[in-house]
């Protein structure tokens, strides 16, 4: 259950089909650029962890499941950086898409990774065809409107925020269908795993808005404080660093206390903490140290 070993070779599988033919050259490079090197990986790490806790008897259906997720999240990035959202001229340490390729190229290659992500997830219906359409329906509810990271941004263009609901969509949700779906490809109920997803993405954005506010565009690999620069809302604004730090221990506590019961629980618990110290920011000087199972230090 690593990167190296599942994630990644199903990704580069990806890319090769995207390859195949006599495709436009440059469109196929930024789909590369935008998905190479790749990041941490978080969300098809936590939906493979989900699957192996629930048995994962299916493996090509889990791979196919997390190679779907990071190509729309990548797909997400793609389209966060353009000009019309962030305006970010750099990404995972590199120029953005659209800064090495164009606008154009950007808008597409972000579309055809997420048409692709589809076409991954049903391709694996040759293995199981009931849980190929239920994880095209997770992964479609968590990508477009009402609830998706579509709306998310789109929360972003309006005269109020719902803050809730624009946390929830706009980085929740792939944390929802990364718990959802790794329960769904080992051939489990999903609904159970909807709140340990929620968890780790509200503790996401918390963690996400200290690197932004504390942090510094050489450690990012992208630009930092846009949520200053684009005036939305931000954790660390709304409780000051003590106590965006101690919320994010909070949430990171809940998220182990809500594992559903299943045959890995405590592997799984122990994979949540270790992504709970890789979420807890250099920047501030507050060591995650080890979780207990109720969240407690």
């Amino acid at each position: 259950m690593t990167v190296s070993t599942r994630i990644e070779p199903t990704i580069l599988g990806a890319l090769r089909h995207v390859r195949s033919g006599a495709p436009p050259a440059r469109l196929a490079a930024a789909i590369d650029h935008a998905i190479l090197p790749g990041g941490a990986r978080i969300r098809p790490t936590i939906l493979l962890g989900v699957a192996t806790a629930c048995g994962d008897d299916r493996p090509e259906i889990t791979n196919a499941a997390a190679c779907a997720l990071e190509l729309i999240h990548c797909a997400s990035l793609v389209h966060d950086d353009l000009p019309c959202f962030d305006d970010a001229d750099t990404r995972r340490g590199k120029p953005s898409v659209h800064r090495a390729y164009s606008e154009p190229l950007a808008v597409l290659a972000g579309d055809s990774l997420i048409v692709l992500a589809f076409e991954i997830l049903a391709r694996a219906a040759t293995v199981d065809p009931m849980r190929s359409s239920q994880l095209v329906l997770s992964l479609a509810r968590r990508t477009g409107m009402p609830g998706g990271i579509c709306a998310g941004q789109g929360w972003e263009s309006e005269a109020e925020i719902d803050l809730g609901a624009y946390h929830r969509a706009k980085t929740g949700a792939l944390f929802v269908a990364a718990t959802q779906m790794g329960a769904i490809a080992a051939g489990h109920d999903p609904d159970p795993w909807e709140e340990l997803g929620l968890r780790i993405g509200e503790a996401f954005q918390v963690a996400d808005d200290l690197r932004d506010a504390c942090g510094d565009a050489d450690d990012l690999g992208k630009p930092a404080d846009q949520d200053g620069r684009h005036d939305r809302p931000n954790a660390v604004r709304e409780l000051g660093l003590d106590g965006a730090v101690a919320r994010l221990k909070d949430i990171l506590g809940g998220a182990i206390a809500s594992i559903p019961s299943c045959p890995g629980e405590a592997m799984l618990a122990r994979m949540v903490q270790a992504q709970a110290r890789r979420l807890m920011p250099a920047t501030t000087s507050v060591a995650p140290g080890a979780l207990g199972r109720n969240g407690h230090a």
